[in-house]
Formats: C-alpha cells, structure tokens, sequence
C-alpha cells in the first residue's frame, strides 16, 4: 500500500496527520510506504489533486474518496469534519476506515503480503 502525505510548508496540521496515519499502520500491522510531498504552488496543487493541507492519498485515492473530487485544489488549509466537529487534521479513525476499506477492496486478505503492492 502506496500512501502519500501532501502539505505545504509551514502547515500546522500535516505532522499530527502524520502522526495519526503512523499509529494506524502500527496498531493494524500494515505494510505500507509513506511519502511525504511538500506542494509549493497552485499548479503542483492541480497535478497532485492536493485538496488543502494535509491530504492523504492511499493509493492515489484522497482519504475522503473519490468525492473529494469535487473539492478544488488549493494551496490552504483543509477541514476535516467528523461526527460535527471540524479539525485541520483527519483522526484515527477517518485514517483506519480509509485504509481498511481499500485494502479490502484490492484483495481478499489484507493483511496479506499480495497487498503491500
């Protein structure tokens, strides 16, 4: 599993992103790659499909899936809400459901070796 970190520099939300997407990948036991890209401009925004910082793409798929689409891209801040509450970071949770659900998508044992890819 190929997982991207997308920020830009000085964004006081990515490392706790960061952090809650670690502690996912230690507690489920996932083998997984992390890349951190730093987004300098608008343009490079609409070529990573960079939604607001911090996103994170599990397997070039945005957290919130594909309807996050629909969101432009943009070299600001992103919102995360959950259960009614707005964060600048995704929690545990949103970074759990994301991940487990493409892993399940791609292969019948995700916790299988046949998913690292």
């Amino acid at each position: 599993m190929k997982i991207k970190v997308l920020y830009f520099d000085g964004c006081p939300s990515y490392q706790t992103a960061l952090e809650n997407l670690k502690a996912v990948i230690a507690e489920e036991d996932l083998p997984a790659q992390i890349e951190l890209v730093q987004v300098r401009s608008n343009e490079e925004a609409i070529r990573h499909q960079f939604f607001g910082s911090p996103t994170i793409q599990i397997n070039d798929v945005d957290l919130e899936g594909l309807g996050a689409k629909d969101a432009l891209a943009d070299l600001g801040c992103r919102i995360y809400t959950e259960r009614g509450q707005m964060r600048g970071w995704p929690s545990k949770e949103l970074i759990r459901a994301a991940i487990i659900g493409r892993s399940t998508e791609s292969c019948a044992f995700p916790r299988h070796d046949c998913c690292a890819s």
